[in-house]
């Protein structure tokens, strides 16, 4: 099932003119999709069902779908910025913020350094340091066998929503090289500061991801008020497409979190 979107727009916010859509009504609800991906990519059958209960704020981050790259460094930090400005431009106080993969390290930075703007956040296939990588993503010889990479499918659709939407649809081989960046630089986050996290916190793993189980149980164990979610026979592409499983997970947490 597909909707259409409420609005659509660009917010120019720190140099970027950053894409969104909005669905629905209800409490605010953001989502962040993972590096290489686009909102429809990642949320399309899971944005129907939330848009029942909230207003959903679909963002294309920097240099993804139809937000064009600028010359910044891609971190979690100043992806994070950008969300705090769109929700200054939209005039929304605090939200709750769904991220996967990539977006589930935006929304841990927003719950670490911008915790005043978060009601709650919902990190899906994330870690919080490089420790919680599984050992295949540090492996090259196994990226074409491995069970947990994206499929040659995963890898056209990326390309094919890169060409489609980009305002630079010729730059998607460099914007990939840094991408993968992002992750040799990734430093993760202290102790104290996943202590610190003051917010409802539900962890979404899959079960075959690119992080993982037992760096999702430490995860849980670090940050307090959180909940640990494990989607079985699932990998880092399907996770948030196993909407059957997912969706009821939600709604429970939303539910256990009355506003939120």
């Amino acid at each position: 099932m597909s909707i259409t979107p409420s609005t659509t727009g660009y917010a120019d916010v720190n140099g970027l003119h950053l894409y969104y859509e909005t669905y629905g009504s209800g409490a605010p609800l953001v989502l962040l999709h993972g590096g290489m991906l686009t909102i429809d990519l990642n949320f399309a059958s899971l944005i129907p069902t939330l848009a029942q209960t909230h207003t959903v704020i679909g963002v294309e981050m920097q240099g993804h779908g139809r937000t064009a790259n600028i010359d910044r460094e891609i971190t979690y930090a100043n992806l994070a910025t950008d969300i705090v400005a769109l929700l200054d431009h939209l005039g929304i106080e605090r939200a709750a913020v769904l991220g996967h993969s990539m977006g589930g390290g935006v929304a841990l930075e927003l719950a670490v350094n911008h915790p005043d703007r978060v009601s709650a956040i919902v990190p899906i296939s994330a870690s919080v340091s490089k420790d919680g990588m599984h050992p295949d993503l540090l492996d090259p010889s196994t990226f074409e066998t491995s069970s947990i990479m994206p499929t040659a499918q995963d890898f056209a659709d990326f390309k094919g929503a890169y060409e489609r939407l980009s305002p630079h649809p010729e730059q998607f081989d460099a914007f990939l090289m840094s991408l993968s960046g992002m992750d040799s630089d990734f430093a993760g986050w202290t102790d104290e500061q996943l202590a610190g996290i003051s917010c409802p916190v539900l962890i979404v793993q899959g079960d075959n991801d690119f992080t993982t189980v037992a760096h999702a149980g430490v995860m849980l164990a670090k940050i307090p008020n959180s909940t640990l979610a494990v989607i079985p026979a699932t990998t880092h592409m399907q996770v948030t497409r196993r909407d059957t499983i997912l969706l009821p997970v939600l709604e429970q947490f939303f539910a256990a979190h009355p506003g939120v």
